[in-house]
């Protein structure tokens, strides 16, 4: 019998309010860390030397979250479930030297980061967020979260071609924003325009690693407001979605069979080989030292790893409606029709047969219904961190997510209750 879903619309009303406190994965990762902390979660140092007692417990490393709570007395070979997604989003990055301009106007040099859809950051306003490195070995986030920014699209007075050949971008020339007038560029402008704004004294910030965002706040759209537009739901939907199933398990406390674990890492969209990226060492050497600490040998650490499931949580694609023919014909995931399961034979996801029997099961104790997304064979499929997890650690992993459409643009849609349905998920997954 499944039990009453226990996250609500109020969810998706949290959802929206984490996606626009959350322009950077830096920023993202505290948000998910103050809502643990809330929940009776502590960080660890990983300098630290770590004991093994019982609780909530998180990890912090740039732009990557792994959180993990440990009942009371679970054993060394406990099984871990873990709720793995991504922090990151494609955007526009800044460049080491960032202040540039041309004919009277001042622009920031970017560099494309990720694979954006170029057109949707046009005629936007934008704002400039991330992590400032101080003098003193400490970092600062900044903020700047008002129309500061403009990449201004080409007038089709001067394209005529433009809506029958089609918009052609050049990813150098023309997705440089301007933020000013003036003929006098100088080096250190941006920065001290940062330094100023979040407090700090001049010359005091070293290094930074900033990126633009949309500063128009998420909506729900549609007649009876059935559908949410937002920036970054690829994937801090998940992240989100993770964290509060992680919180809501912990609750459960000595009755857990397993360690719910929440891994949120950076870098994916572009290949996650970092030492925040799910093809880095981190979670290893987190789930390792945990079973470690609680006095767990090598053996311990083989049995519990033999038995642990990852759920790797992303979005996907919904069927669209004015292009349902790039999609296979039998596999037409709906928004607002419960989370996706993810198959590819080729493993681009790491789904196989006894994985969907896991998720299956953890969404009929939810209560939630599922879909099943493949790719139509003449189009390639993407991926995401789960085969990756699956390989570097022989974890058995799931691929799930939520249908949205647009994916990649600056602005992306799903529907109101998907994301709720997704958290009801997870946390019958976490809790077993």
């Amino acid at each position: 019998m499944s039990e009453p879903p226990r996250f609500d619309r109020g969810h998706t009303d949290d959802l929206m309010s984490f996606l626009a406190a959350s322009p950077t994965p830096y920023h993202a990762v505290a948000n998910a860390a103050e809502r643990l902390e809330k929940a009776g979660f502590r960080q660890v140092a990983e300098t630290d030397a770590w004991d093994g007692t019982a609780g909530g417990k998180y990890v912090l490393r740039g732009g990557a979250i792994i959180a993990w709570y440990v009942p009371e007395g679970a054993a060394a070979h406990t099984p871990f479930r873990i709720v793995g997604a991504h922090t990151d989003s494609p955007n526009l990055r800044v460049k080491p030297r960032p202040d540039s301009g041309a004919h009277g106007w001042r622009q920031v040099a970017v560099e494309i980061y990720g694979g954006p859809l170029l057109n949707s950051w046009l005629d936007r306003d934008l704002g400039l967020a991330g992590r400032l490195s101080l003098r003193d070995g400490t970092t600062r986030l900044v903020d700047v979260d008002r129309p500061l920014l403009r990449v201004p699209q080409l007038a089709i007075h001067l394209d005529r071609a433009v809506n029958s050949d089609g918009l052609k971008l050049d990813k150098q020339r023309h997705m440089q924003p301007v933020w000013g007038l003036g003929e006098d560029v100088r080096d250190g402008d941006l920065i001290a325009f940062l330094e100023e704004t979040a407090g700090l004294a001049e010359g005091s910030v070293t290094g930074w690693d900033l990126m633009v965002h949309p500063v128009e706040p998420p909506a729900y759209l549609g007649r009876d407001r059935e559908l949410v537009a937002g920036p970054r739901m690829d994937n801090l939907l998940s992240v989100h979605a993770g964290t509060a199933a992680l919180a809501a398990a912990a609750g459960r406390g000595p009755k857990l069979p397993y360690i719910p674990v929440l891994a949120a890492f950076d870098h994916e969209e572009n290949g996650s080989q970092s030492d925040t990226g799910a093809d880095g060492p981190l979670l290893g050497s987190v789930l390792e030292r945990s079973v470690l600490a609680r006095g767990g040998t090598y053996e311990d650490r083989a049995r519990a790893f033999a038995a642990t499931v990852c759920l790797s949580s992303d979005t996907g694609h919904a069927v669209h409606p004015n292009y349902a023919e790039r999609h296979d014909p039998t596999h037409h995931p709906r928004v607002d029709g419960g989370p996706i399961l993810k198959v590819n034979v080729n493993n681009r996801y790491a789904t196989d047969g006894s994985g969907r029997a896991v998720f299956a099961a953890a969404c009929e104790k939810a209560g939630v219904p599922f879909q099943t997304f493949v790719s139509n064979n003449a189009m390639p499929c993407g991926t995401t961190i789960g085969p990756i997890t699956a390989a570097r650690h022989g974890i058995r992993t799931v691929d799930i997510g939520v249908a949205i459409l647009s994916m990649h643009s600056v602005r992306e849609l799903c529907g109101a209750k998907d994301p709720f349905l997704l958290a009801n998920a997870l946390t019958a997954f976490l809790e077993g």
